[in-house]
């Protein structure tokens, strides 16, 4: 048996630009962190003793004979790719799916993770993050940029850049406690809104050369708050004040990005004493970050009070393997010495 845990992320700066249709001809740049909440995926073989070859539990259970006939389409392109057989695979979660969080790129990261620990491999962070971006949006067909699988797969506070070579991941080099007092002003709220973020992801596909300006200014945040956030003389307040220009720009990429009850919380939050925040993600829904400064945390949290508050703790490892049972699997067709 194996169980892997992989961080869910917060994506700041740069969202959007992390999209081929756009880096490979403007390059992009995200800065984005890990947190402390995470999706927990468990695969084992199914023993030889029932009527069905493999069992997939999530938000349903599916109990198939053949592998084409999962519903799932990652689990079942996922199985396909690294010729997975007899099965049983369970996610769980610490927050919900279709929340701008990465959740869906979380699982892939940590799916192939299982498998490969499954089969006695170690695969590098940077194999795991290219082949869950070869699963999502290739095998899968999901729209979408490409952050989401490198921060899963890696883990901490990072600036990923990206070009049509490629992408690279560098870590913000920010001491312990700047990085804390960071954390300590950004408050998380959930907004009870979920969205499947591949929606809002073909909107914004089908506007990306229209909106290559605001993009190309998103990208330009990301210099403008990792000079922030590494130069201890400055106040990190520029960076809440920061995070609200980008959420203005970005809600100029979309129809659907923000939404009137979307509109009204963020408000709200400002007027009691918030700097600048964003909705993660896609858009459409999820989690609401904002930034507040110290003396006004509890008046945002009373303002908010309707909304689910989820307390966070910024995380470095990225995805990882918390237990490891290795175990004996021979294919049917060995065992019968075919």
């Amino acid at each position: 048996m194996i169980i892997t845990k992989t961080p869910f992320r917060m994506s700041f700066f740069g969202g959007g630009t992390d999209m081929a249709d756009f880096f490979d001809e403007y390059g992009g740049a995200v800065l984005s962190s890990t947190f402390d909440k995470y999706c927990y995926v468990t695969v084992r073989h199914l023993p030889r003793f029932f009527e069905y070859k493999s069992q997939v539990t999530y938000s349903r259970i599916e109990r198939v004979e053949r592998t084409d006939e999962i519903e799932h389409p990652m689990v079942r392109e996922a199985m396909k790719f690294l010729d997975m057989h007899e099965l049983v695979i369970t996610y769980d979660a610490d927050l919900p799916a279709r929340t701008g969080l990465g959740t869906s790129s979380s699982f892939a990261v940590g799916l192939l993770n299982a498998f490969y620990a499954l089969k006695g491999k170690y695969v590098s962070k940077k194999r795991l993050a290219d082949e869950a971006i070869y699963l999502e949006r290739v095998l899968c067909k999901e729209a979408g940029g490409l952050q989401d699988q490198i921060a899963a797969a890696f883990g901490g506070l990072n600036r990923i850049s990206f070009t049509k070579d490629g992408y690279r991941v560098d870590p913000v080099i920010i001491s312990p406690a700047r990085k804390q007092e960071l954390n300590q002003r950004l408050l998380l709220f959930f907004t009870g809104f979920s969205r499947f973020s591949a929606d809002i992801q073909n909107d914004t596909c089908s506007h990306i050369r229209d909106k290559a300006k605001q993009l190309q200014e998103m990208k330009q945040l990301v210099d403008e708050a990792e000079k922030i956030l590494v130069d201890k003389t400055k106040s990190l307040d520029e960076f809440g004040r920061l995070l609200d220009y980008t959420w203005q720009l970005k809600k100029q990429t979309g129809r659907k990005i923000s939404t009137d009850e979307i509109d009204d919380i963020y408000r709200k939050a400002v007027c009691a004493g918030a700097l600048g925040g964003k909705l993660l993600g896609a858009g459409g829904g999820g989690f609401l970050l904002f930034y507040v400064p110290e003396d006004r945390t509890e008046a945002v949290k009373r303002e908010l009070a309707d909304l689910i508050y989820v307390p966070f703790e910024f995380e470095n490892s990225g995805t990882t393997i918390i237990y490891y049972s290795p175990e004996e699997y021979l294919p049917v067709r060995d065992r019968k010495g075919v």
